[in-house]
């Protein structure tokens, strides 16, 4: 049995998951919010939850986060829960619950998934990406990189920029006009208050689109093309054999055809064959992967 939590900005996932990839167990709880120790005490609480709830399980566990530890200094960087960044995430776990913690980029975990037993089982090269966050795999390994941003597609500027989408909007990382900024559930939702006046929920927005609301309908045609230009200067650098979509905007069923019609006339290639896909475990995918992350030694724990 295998532990895997997943931390968000707003809740804590954690499963478990026997030899197999079966799901024994699942629990969510809120996540405390711009409190690091009590982020620690959540995650240990949930771990206690898990052993009363399934009996005996292995010692490791695995942690998604939407942030990296950085390789030189151990410390967490590049969090969008800023309340973890500076910190020594995985040595205070691993002292905390006496046994080795691996932490690693949530959307890293979502392509380890999806990689493993999901949408993309059995190819090379897989991109995960989750909101403008992303994280690939290639033979069932996490792709790291040596900065520990491997996959980081959506904290680049957005591709093509048209006069209207410049400089953009400010991203959580300091700098405008990040992928991130358009490609997010928020971002969707800001895009369509800034052209239409209406505050709406990205689900609205596209249950109404479908519906043939004009205002609705603009504001996912711009969503779909920025995404394709996006998403094609992934394929010209790493050219995987699938993407796979995460978070709330992989439930917009129109992406899977119509970001690809689009891409082609931006992918330096004469034909693409890259296949866009909704992933196989939902919004459980992530979790799954902190679960099935290879074990390291925890620097610290002896």
């Amino acid at each position: 049995m295998r532990i895997g939590i997943d931390l968000g900005g707003t809740k804590i996932e954690t499963v478990v998951l026997d030899a197999e990839g079966r799901e024994a167990w699942r629990h969510r709880v809120p996540a405390p919010q711009g409190d690091y120790e009590a982020t620690l005490r959540a995650i240990a609480g949930e771990i206690e939850a898990a052993e009363g709830a399934v009996g005996g399980v292995d010692p490791f566990v695995g942690l998604g986060i939407p942030g990296v530890i950085c390789p030189a200094s151990g410390l967490v960087k590049n969090a969008n829960s800023t309340w973890l960044i500076g910190r020594p995430l995985d040595r205070d776990l691993a002292e905390l619950l006496g046994r080795p913690v691996r932490v690693e980029n949530d959307a890293n975990c979502f392509a380890l998934s999806e990689a493993l037993d999901g949408a993309a089982a059995g190819v090379w090269g897989v991109l995960g990406g989750r909101g403008g966050g992303g994280g690939g795999v290639g033979e069932g390994k996490v792709l790291t990189g040596a900065n520990a941003v491997a996959g980081e597609w959506g904290h680049s500027p957005l591709p093509w920029p048209e006069d209207g989408e410049r400089p953009g909007a400010r991203c959580y990382c300091g700098k405008r006009g990040c992928i991130e900024t358009f490609l997010s559930g928020p971002g969707f939702a800001r895009d369509h208050r800034e052209c239409t006046g209406e505050d709406l929920s990205p689900p609205e927005i596209a249950r109404r689109a479908g519906e043939g609301d004009p205002g609705a309908r603009a504001t996912l045609e711009r969503y779909t093309d920025r995404m394709a230009r996006s998403l094609a200067t992934v394929i010209n650098l790493l050219d995987p054999d699938v993407i796979v979509l995460g978070g709330g905007m992989s439930k917009v069923r129109s992406l899977y055809d119509e970001v690809p019609r689009r891409w082609g006339r931006y992918v330096f290639s004469d034909r693409v064959v890259t296949r866009l896909l909704p992933p196989a475990h939902g919004d459980a995918s992530g979790v799954r992967g902190a679960a099935r992350l290879p074990p390291g030694r925890t620097p610290g724990l002896h």
